[in-house]
């Protein structure tokens, strides 16, 4: 007997407009009241955090710079050194919210590197658990999420409350 699984958020990507701006473009320039609506956590002077609308994993987190650039000399000294650090904090966070045994953490440059969004240099931050990785996304290419996508923002989201930078309101 075959089980039905469900991925419903799958749809909204497959059928959503991808060809309309840049998320992260966006996402730098959006006013505090729509981050929550947009998984923002928290927006620095040269970078931002927020959470993949289409994870790999539960709280699976992405760190860019404001500026839109596609790869890492086309930083500044100074946007470099936010990115990272940024990254660096973000991971901490990630950790201390989920208790997670391990992590991914990289950053894939065009589209031959892996990159979903070739256009804006981002980098993953994917918390791990053993066991997390299983045969579904080999058999079935299907991801299993413990956690719904709001749940995640509103437990990483009072972990960075005291990151220097915009927060969502409320």
């Amino acid at each position: 007997m075959s089980e039905l699984l469900w991925a419903p958020w799958r749809m909204e990507y497959i059928l959503g407009s991808k060809g309309r701006g840049c998320i992260f473009c966006d996402f730098a320039v959006a006013p505090p009241a729509e981050y929550r609506e947009k998984l923002v956590l928290v927006v620095q002077p040269h970078a931002l955090v927020c959470l993949n609308k289409y994870p790999f994993a539960a709280h699976h987190l992405l760190v860019a710079p404001r500026r839109h650039v596609a790869d890492l000399s086309a930083l500044t000294a100074e946007e470099y050194a936010a990115t990272m650090e940024l990254l660096r904090v973000a991971a901490a966070r990630v950790h201390a919210a989920t208790k997670c045994e391990g992590m991914n953490l990289g950053i894939n440059i065009g589209h031959a590197g892996g990159a979903g969004i070739a256009d804006h240099l981002h980098a993953h931050i994917v918390p791990r658990w053993p066991g997390d990785s299983n045969f579904m996304p080999v058999v079935a290419d299907v991801r299993i999420m413990p956690e719904h996508l709001d749940d995640s923002w509103r437990r990483l989201r009072p972990f960075f409350d005291d990151v220097p930078g915009e927060h969502p309101q409320g």
